[in-house]
């Protein structure tokens, strides 16, 4: 991986010597091998963007790390965008949205999903549980075992979030 003379790996070499491993651990964990290559590459982008490839001491359990978050992401994403096409598909079909609408609302989910991604894991679950399923804040304290209020905290921190994502 790294010369004698260098012990620090370069992305290129992080990438030769370890991309065809995180691809194979890709494509097992998800059963896709072209999401496991989008996401291999989402990975080696997201070390190229962030300047760590310097920093690495252990190659193969940091590019666990951000590729289960990565995964983590896309299956968020990907739930709030099947929410929203699930609602779609119940409306009358004189209610829908134009397609440009559409596309706009899912521009918006996508931009919701940005926001949601900064924030720690109860408030983020909190606010999915709220918008996608529906739960009080009860049921949800329940299931995240907190109390109401702290439900109440971490929705109303996750709405500012998301409006804010919105109008920016």
């Amino acid at each position: 991986m790294s010369t004698a003379d260098n012990p620090v790996p370069t992305i290129e070499v992080l990438y030769s010597d370890h991309h065809g491993w995180l691809q194979g651990w890709l494509r097992r964990k998800l059963g896709d091998s072209f999401a496991a290559a989008d996401l291999a590459q989402d990975t080696f982008v997201s070390v190229i963007t962030t300047g760590t490839a310097a920093d690495i001491r252990e190659p193969r359990p940091f590019l666990t790390t951000i590729a289960r978050r990565l995964m983590t992401h896309r299956h968020r994403r990907q739930l709030l965008e099947d929410s929203y096409l699930q609602a779609l598909a119940a409306m009358p079909e004189e209610s829908l949205p134009s397609p440009e609408t559409q596309l706009l609302a899912l521009e918006a989910v996508k931009q919701i999903d940005d926001a949601l991604d900064g924030l720690a894991s109860r408030v983020r679950e909190a606010f999915l549980l709220a918008h996608l399923e529906g739960l009080s804040y009860a049921q949800i304290a329940e299931r995240l075992q907190v109390s109401a209020s702290s439900v109440k905290q971490y929705l109303s921190l996750a709405n500012r979030q998301c409006l804010f994502a919105l109008a920016a």
